[in-house]
């Protein structure tokens, strides 16, 4: 039980948009080895980490995170809506996530 996984990874795609208006509030996340709606149900309410490094040291570590749940399905292809604590920047375009396998409804 040492190796036992509890992250999954996953990419930032980009914010929910149309074809004017983009809505930073809700990013679109694809999960590795997710690649319909149905697959994508099981990471429903799931929570998503963001781990960056920062250039200054807070509580004596440089590493943040930026913490999410994964709200919705989006499409048919198993992209994901997630929602932040605070909105993710644009910058992470296509950064590595990290989405937790709990809680668990198994």
């Amino acid at each position: 039980m040492a190796n036992a996984r509890l992250y999954t990874k996953a990419r930032h795609l980009s914010y929910q948009r149309s074809k004017h208006v983009t809505n930073p509030d809700v990013s679109l996340v694809q999960i590795e080895g997710v690649d319909n709606t149905e697959d994508a149900k099981f990471y429903l309410g799931k929570r998503i980490a963001f781990v960056y490094r920062a250039p200054k040291e807070k509580n004596g570590s440089k590493i943040r995170v930026i913490w999410g749940k994964v709200v919705r399905t989006h499409g048919n292809s198993g992209i994901v809506r997630a929602r932040f604590r605070k909105n993710l920047p644009p910058q992470t375009f296509g950064a590595s996530l990290r989405v937790m396998l709990y809680p668990s409804k198994i």
